[in-house]
């Protein structure tokens, strides 16, 4: 106990002489308008696997009111919209389905331009609406995302009228910043879709003209997205945020001439999707002019393309502190053989996971997760997806105390941690987490002190 006390008041005065070393602070869950001090790459880790709301809050076309005048009573309603491409009316239960089924990010795409009024004022309805579903995320216990999505399609129009266009999606996003601003860091907002790049301007299948043009306009749209919020009240000057790649496509996105914006607060990610080989995550059983539909996946040249696309997202972002979101990446269930489509997308999750970006399923009504049951329709992909994430834990988890990574506990480790704390030359830690015995997500003299309780106690 002398040599307890004596180890303890040592470090205690090293202590006030030295700041106290952080790895990372209050690991308090960022509710109730928390905003942690943590990086997004750590959000973005924090966030595990995700899934999408899809074809709900996003659904949306002139037909919708033409169909509702002739068979409805002639007022549109946001329930309309939302159940108008087969979604049925989304509950608190189908939320928390998804937290129940593993999942920890949930991207809920939106058209704000659903019952929008004059100079674009984004629907009160609309808008409580969205806050309901964003709050039944977090309650679950999951991080969430939400977006301007394709929103029938004004933003493809950009380069033809860019100022009304321009003015259009500053408006649209100073709204939903006010409207959101007190929400805490386990929300995000995403820049756009995937609709940033114009074929018209530039084709990526021809020459190179128009390219410089097209790829600076959606560098300029990022960069008004970042400034809008930054300058926006509340919890806004620190959110993190989601900027969309060049057509959210791997390689556009990784070319030298698309560009992350500025960021005073340095807490961005970028979003990119996965939909490759076309032919079996987009075609269901029909050929295009662009792939012929295929039924299987998971040959040795399917999963060399996929790690190679997944490598070049790693070495352009990730390895240069960039964190990244996988927004969207999927394939239909008809015309597929059921293990084909359990392996391809049990295989991007886990190359994505592996790589350190985070993999967020495309699921639509009827599809891959169940609405009306609240569970994923293929439970054999569940357990799939739960062991990419428990493999990842396990592969974390060390022995309480074994700071040097020997797979022992002993004097040795609470020696190594007093001189890393110390900042001792040759004090490298194996694992920081492993000296976390205060499990506050930070290393100080109280670990120190736990540490050499527990040995002497053993």
């Amino acid at each position: 106990m002398k040599a307890l006390k004596t180890i303890c008041a040592v470090m205690s005065a090293a202590v006030m002489l030295q700041p106290v070393i952080c790895l990372k602070t209050d690991a308090v869950p960022g509710k109730n308008g928390t905003m942690r001090e943590i990086t997004t790459m750590e959000l973005v880790r924090d966030m595990g696997i995700g899934i999408n709301l899809g074809n709900t809050m996003e659904a949306c076309g002139d037909w919708i009111a033409e169909v509702d005048e002739q068979w409805g009573d002639g007022i549109l309603t946001v329930q309309d919209y939302e159940t108008s491409w087969g979604s049925p009316v989304i509950t608190k239960e189908m939320i928390q389905g998804m937290a129940d089924e593993g999942f920890g990010v949930v991207r809920v795409p939106v058209a704000w331009s659903n019952l929008i009024g004059d100079d674009y004022r984004i629907s009160n309805e609309l808008d409580a609406r969205v806050h309901e579903i964003v709050d039944w995320v977090i309650d679950a216990d999951m991080y969430c995302i939400i977006n301007i999505h394709w929103d029938n399609g004004w933003v493809n129009i950009f380069p033809d009228n860019r100022d009304e266009c321009m003015k259009r999606y500053e408006i649209m996003w100073t709204q939903i910043a006010d409207s959101f601003k007190d929400y805490g860091d386990y929300l995000m907002f995403e820049s756009q879709n995937e609709e940033l790049g114009w074929e018209s301007v530039w084709n990526p299948w021809g020459s190179t003209e128009g390219k410089a043009e097209s790829y600076g306009l959606v560098n300029e749209i990022n960069q008004k997205f970042v400034d809008v919020i930054r300058s926006s009240g509340g919890n806004n000057p620190k959110r993190h945020l989601l900027i969309s790649g060049y057509n959210t496509g791997f390689d556009r996105t990784c070319d030298p001439l698309f560009r992350m914006p500025d960021d005073p607060a340095e807490r961005m990610a970028v979003s990119v999707h996965y939909y490759s080989p076309p032919g079996f995550a987009i075609l269901e059983d029909e050929d295009a002019d662009w792939a012929k539909a295929r039924s299987t996946w998971g040959t040795d040249t399917d999963y060399k393309e996929l790690n190679e696309q997944m490598d070049m997202m790693k070495t352009n972002y990730i390895d240069k502190g960039i964190p990244v979101i996988i927004g969207e990446y999927g394939c239909p269930t008809k015309g597929k053989e059921a293990e084909s489509v359990r392996m391809f997308l049990s295989s991007v999750c886990r190359a994505a996971y592996e790589r350190d970006l985070c993999p967020v399923l495309w699921s639509t009504p009827g599809g891959h997760y169940d609405r009306d049951n609240c569970r994923m329709a293929d439970q054999k992909l569940k357990l799939l997806f739960n062991e990419i994430c428990d493999s990842s834990k396990k592969h974390n988890t060390s022995l309480a105390g074994d700071v040097n990574g020997d797979g022992e506990f002993n004097i040795s480790d609470v020696i190594l941690l007093q001189r890393w704390l110390l900042n001792a030359a040759d004090s490298e830690l194996s694992d920081w987490k492993a000296a976390d015995i205060c499990v506050d997500n930070r290393l100080d003299v109280f670990d120190l002190c736990a540490m050499r309780r527990q040995l002497i106690n053993a």
